[in-house]
């Protein structure tokens, strides 16, 4: 049975020093949030953590980033103020994650003489 497969949507903001990435529910949560504040951040979100990616864009490696980061960046290290930022003027992509499939335990099958 496939494993791991479904929708991943992000937030993608590239500052002046670095790319910034969130993650969240779907495309449409962030545009629905954008036209109703009163929406909370957390039926937007998928997790409160910002990644940076080391000026590698939506494609690189995600590190959390540290205070003194988004302090330098956004002007504040509140996560949620730097959320805010980011969901206001950043780019939001949805892929689609690829299913992993592969054998389970390999003595179920052929490729080992009985």
């Amino acid at each position: 049975m496939p494993r791991g497969n479904g929708a991943q949507s992000k937030v993608v903001f590239h500052g002046a020093s670095d790319s910034f990435i969130v993650f969240v529910e779907s495309p449409e949560a962030v545009k629905d949030w954008k036209k109703d504040r009163s929406i909370p951040l957390a039926q937007v979100m998928a997790g409160f953590k910002v990644f940076q990616t080391h000026k590698h864009g939506a494609q690189g490696v995600l590190d959390g980033a540290s205070k003194s980061t988004l302090e330098n960046e956004f002007g504040t290290s509140n996560d949620d103020e730097v959320i805010i930022k980011i969901l206001e003027g950043g780019e939001v992509q949805a892929s689609e994650i690829g299913e992993r499939v592969g054998v389970t335990n390999i003595t179920k099958g052929g490729s080992i003489p009985h």
